[in-house]
């Protein structure tokens, strides 16, 4: 699988629209590959340096969506972080206890940001709550297969 997007490349930094010094939209997604036994996908972003890069204590979920039909190509952009999702995408939780996207906002230094896509052969259960760590335990043993995206961002002000 290959994940993607239009606003910025592997490894490269995450333009100010998509953060929360720039309107908090979430970023256009591309996917391709999806395993032809997929039954669904989970999309995580989340990052792994937080609070601070060069000390990080814990990794800060900022978007979980599961049940993502396998035969979408994609998300677009999102306005407030809630782009239109296909049918049957479910939300989890991020770590401020909300649906939908927040954007990057580090505290201090440049920090790491992984969008991490997996094609599942089953369709999870509704899960109440539907943590990072509730869709990742719901997901064992039916990940085939998985691809990331990673960008960076540093705060301006």
């Amino acid at each position: 699988m290959n994940l993607s997007s239009s606003a910025f490349t592997q490894f490269a930094d995450i333009p100010s629209p998509y953060t929360c010094e720039g309107g908090e939209q979430s970023p256009p997604l591309t996917w391709s590959g999806v395993p032809a036994d997929a039954k669904s996908l989970v999309l995580i972003v989340d990052d792994p340096d937080a609070p601070d890069p060069d000390a990080p204590k814990m990794t800060w979920v900022h978007w979980v969506l599961y049940n993502i039909t396998p035969n979408s190509t994609g998300l677009g952009a999102g306005r407030s972080g809630k782009p239109e999702l296909p049918a049957g995408t479910l939300h989890g939780l991020n770590d401020w206890k909300q649906t939908g996207y927040r954007g990057p906002c580090p505290p201090i230094g440049r920090h790491r940001y992984f969008h991490k896509l997996y094609a599942l052969d089953v369709v999870l259960p509704l899960l109440q709550p539907a943590t990072k760590a509730a869709v990742e335990k719901a997901m064992q043993g039916h990940i085939v297969a998985q691809c990331e995206l990673v960008g960076y961002y540093q705060r301006k002000k």
